[in-house]
């Protein structure tokens, strides 16, 4: 049995996790800490959200470093023109060090969320007030996509694309 070690303690991050590494190897066992990424609270680029998911990476690995898998995972944010995306990022490394990169679609940022982004606000904070979520539970369940997309492409599944893309160099080893 495989031992996966998360670099969080957000319940749509660890789900993503689950989901994907019980459909590749199937009865893993998952433990998680709540890492600090060491990069701003609003990642604003897919290089500063690689940057924060390594962080997590690395850094979960001295709370179970009988893991076989750290994972880092990051949401970030990116202006693509005159356009902000929201997306996510996932880095795993392996027991022998080995590192796979992956991220999630993006999906849009309405224009008034993205004017206060840029602003300075952070987007979870943003979304509490825009969508009433006193208890903050849009982050922990259906994220701002959720929201955006009505549930087309939740949270969950923005880190499940992202963790099934890092998993390339492992379920593909040959490629690597």
């Amino acid at each position: 049995m495989k031992k996966i070690a998360i670099g969080t303690l957000n319940k749509a991050k660890i789900e993503a996790a689950k989901r994907v590494f019980d459909s590749v190897w199937p009865g893993c066992e998952f433990v998680s800490q709540e890492i600090n990424s060491e990069v701003s609270g609003q990642p604003s680029s897919a290089p500063e959200a690689i940057l924060g998911a390594t962080n997590r990476a690395q850094n979960v690995f001295s709370y179970f470093p009988e893991a076989d898998y750290f994972i880092g995972l990051e949401g970030y944010v990116e202006n693509i023109g005159h356009d902000m995306f929201l997306g996510g990022c996932a880095v795993i490394i392996s027991r022998d060090h080995k590192i796979g990169k992956g991220f999630s679609a993006l999906v849009q940022i309405p224009d008034l969320m993205a004017e206060k982004i840029n602003a300075g606000q952070e987007l979870g904070p943003l979304a509490r007030e825009l969508f009433s979520d006193e208890d903050n539970l849009i982050r922990q369940t259906i994220g701002t996509n959720g929201v955006l997309t009505k549930k087309l492409y939740t949270r969950v599944d923005e880190f499940e694309d992202a963790i099934r893309c890092a998993l390339a160099r492992f379920v593909s080893p040959e490629h690597y």
